[in-house]
């Protein structure tokens, strides 16, 4: 079994600062594409940032410059660094992992089960 958590989400004042963490345990031999999502209210989930296995990573217009991803493998965690934030950030942020159990098994997509965060005055 696989698990996904993520922490670090609240309130911020906008321009203020967040940093999101996920972490993921259980029965992982390798994780390789790792990304942070959002869903805010009445809204889809989108893609925020996307961080590869050959330690490349994408970021939506909206948010390049103010957030970064990264990644400890040692630790099989990934954060999120949020920076002058909006109130459009505000959503519920989930983080998505593509994990391997074994040497020669399939790549199946874990979801955590989101952490809110809110920007407002």
């Amino acid at each position: 079994q696989v698990r996904v958590v993520e922490s670090g989400g609240g309130w911020a004042q906008p321009g203020g600062s967040l940093r999101l963490s996920c972490a993921v345990s259980g029965s992982v031999f390798k994780i390789y594409g790792m990304g942070w999502y959002r869903q805010g209210p009445g809204e889809d989930r989108d893609v925020v940032a996307i961080s590869r296995a050959d330690g490349s990573t994408n970021y939506i217009d909206s948010v390049k410059g103010r957030f970064t991803i990264t990644r400890d493998n040692a630790k099989n965690t990934m954060y999120l660094e949020m920076r002058n934030l909006k109130p459009e950030d505000t959503a519920v942020y989930y983080c998505n992992a593509e994990v391997a159990k074994g040497d020669s098994g399939p790549r199946l997509d874990y979801w955590g089960q989101g952490t809110q965060v809110a920007v407002s005055s």
